[in-house]
């Protein structure tokens, strides 16, 4: 990556990302954030130039600059997707530490966030927007929808499939071949043996779902 990257989101994930894109060579230029209160002050040496529908610094991107979002909200974070597909033409990079591990018949999207001690086995698919936190392993031939978060220290054995939006805790454990639907939540530390449905939260070991 050439050009200098802004980042939206100044809390930690901004934070970790700054440290990622900066210990890869890459200029950091600044951030976006729509706390006011941060505007114009300096987190690690980089200043938060303003909201992240600053027009200003928005048009600045695909043309001067790349864009990452280092926000796990969800609905924030695909709003802020759209508008960068849909005003700047473009997609957000990717942000992977550089002690991350990725087997070199694994695929990956746009706008991931990879983070410190991660490993992607072979053949495994990560799609778009997704956050794989600190220490985490994805298992070989797993697949990954968009805009999944998998927690710190959690184990995605092998054959796993992931669906879009699915939320993973942290130290979580999901056995070989099981599928995690759409939006499921799946609670920090639990064991997954079965399939989690669509839209389910589960929790426990064995993971069982939790009545709303």
């Amino acid at each position: 990556m050439e050009n200098p990257v802004i980042i939206f989101g100044a809390g930690y994930l901004g934070r970790a990302a700054k440290e990622i894109f900066e210990a890869n060579g890459n200029v950091v230029y600044g951030f976006l954030d729509d706390n006011k209160k941060l505007h114009q002050t300096e987190i690690d040496n980089a200043v938060v130039l303003g909201s992240t529908d600053d027009d200003g610094f928005l048009k600045l991107i695909g043309k001067k600059c790349e864009a990452f979002i280092a926000i796990d909200e969800v609905k924030l974070r695909r709003n802020l997707v759209k508008t960068i597909q849909e005003v700047r033409k473009m997609q957000p990079t990717n942000g992977v530490h550089k002690s991350a591990i990725i087997a070199q018949t694994a695929t990956m999207g746009h706008g991931n966030f990879i983070d410190l001690g991660v490993k992607v086995g072979s053949g495994a698919t990560l799609g778009n927007h997704g956050m794989l936190h600190t220490g985490c392993i994805v298992g070989h031939d797993v697949k990954l929808g968009d805009f999944v978060q998998i927690g710190a220290g959690s184990v995605i054995n092998p054959g796993v499939e992931i669906e879009d939006d699915a939320f993973i805790g942290s130290g979580v454990t999901i056995v070989s071949g099981i599928t995690i639907g759409k939006g499921a939540r799946v609670g920090a530390g639990s064991v997954v043996i079965t399939p989690v449905k669509a839209g389910e939260t589960v929790f426990g070991n064995p993971a069982q779902k939790v009545n709303s």
